[in-house]
């Protein structure tokens, strides 16, 4: 790893937790998740394939192929980066947010990679319309994936999201994000979500209508850092909750930008660090919550991805070994 970049943060009084922030399993608790091992570490995202199966990156780059029942991972094929957000096409390609290379697209038959857009500090997560538009995600353009920690920390608020016309325009719809995380369109395609990881919330673009272009947000204060968004059955967005909030942080964020230098200047381990936990929550198109399945006891730790799919849900992380697989309750 590189060494670590000087931060220069700014103030900010973050949210007053809710209530919620404060538990540590949802009521009744997420049911105990199985396991698709992944041979690799770090099943970043996950997505579901008309052809049936799974599909996800990991952190050596390897694009991989699951059956939803288990059984050996297949290799489909190499980003030469880190691949995050995964997404598929209408002609059945994959679409690759690599946080290195940028946005890329994958053919599941051959493994050929194409590069759709590039020149982005930390190219994260997609959503892809109908007409094949795709909004994505630029986490940061001050810190790379590495140091990720650097910019949660210094809170300058340098995300953005972008838009990718099917003939190739790139434009930024919203920028000032607070680590520009997940992305999701609204079912009717009326508005695009993005999470504001570093805030605690998740803003939307209107798309449709006499508001078309107006910004506001979705969901705000959340419980948790929200991650990648995916959009389920009935409309409802799925939100991976990476970790709770953290009190340490939150007092750091509010008091003299000295102290953070001063921490983040520490060795790791001394500084703010996420809990483990497994936590998925859904939203409606109105912002209010309509699933939260959370357990500290499921085994599994940094959800950074979700999606539904048949009765199920898959999760995805920046750390494990493994895709969990989670039963939606009735």
């Amino acid at each position: 790893m590189s060494s670590r970049p000087r931060i220069d943060p700014v103030v900010w009084q973050p949210p007053t937790p809710s209530l919620r922030a404060k538990r540590r399993a949802s009521d009744p608790p997420m049911p105990r998740p199985a396991f698709l091992p992944v041979d690799g570490v770090g099943p970043e995202d996950v997505v579901v394939h008309p052809d049936g199966h799974l599909y996800t990156g990991l952190a050596d780059g390897r694009v991989l192929r699951l059956a939803l029942a288990g059984g050996p991972p297949q290799v489909v094929g190499e980003t030469g980066g880190r691949p995050l957000g995964v997404e598929v096409d209408a002609d059945g390609d994959l679409v690759i947010c690599d946080a290195h290379r940028g946005l890329l697209r994958m053919s599941v038959s051959s493994g050929t990679t194409t590069v759709l857009a590039d020149g982005f500090r930390l190219c994260d997560n997609a959503a892809i319309a109908c007409d094949g538009t795709i909004y994505f995600s630029d986490s940061s353009q001050r810190y790379g994936l590495e140091h990720w920690r650097a910019d949660i920390m210094e809170h300058t608020g340098t995300g953005r999201l972008l838009r990718r016309s099917p003939t190739g325009e790139i434009d930024v719809l919203l920028d000032g994000l607070q680590f520009a995380n997940g992305v999701a369109l609204a079912a009717d395609e009326s508005f695009v979500a993005v999470a504001e990881t570093g805030a605690y919330r998740i803003s939307r673009v209107q798309l449709t209508g006499p508001e078309a272009g107006r910004r506001d947000i979705l969901v705000d204060n959340l419980p948790g850092f929200p991650d990648n968004l995916s959009t389920g059955a009935d409309g409802r967005i799925w939100i991976a909750l990476a970790t709770p909030r953290n009190a340490l942080l939150d007092r750091l964020h509010a008091r003299p930008p000295v102290l953070r230098r001063a921490v983040w200047a520490l060795p790791q381990a001394f500084q703010p660090a996420p809990a483990r936990t497994t936590w998925v929550m859904a939203v409606d198109a109105s912002g209010s919550v309509v699933a939260d399945l959370q357990t500290a006891d499921g085994g599994y730790h940094m959800v950074t991805g979700v999606r539904e799919h048949a009765g199920h849900l898959y999760l995805g992380s920046l750390t494990e070994p493994t895709v969990a697989v989670v039963p939606l309750p009735h």
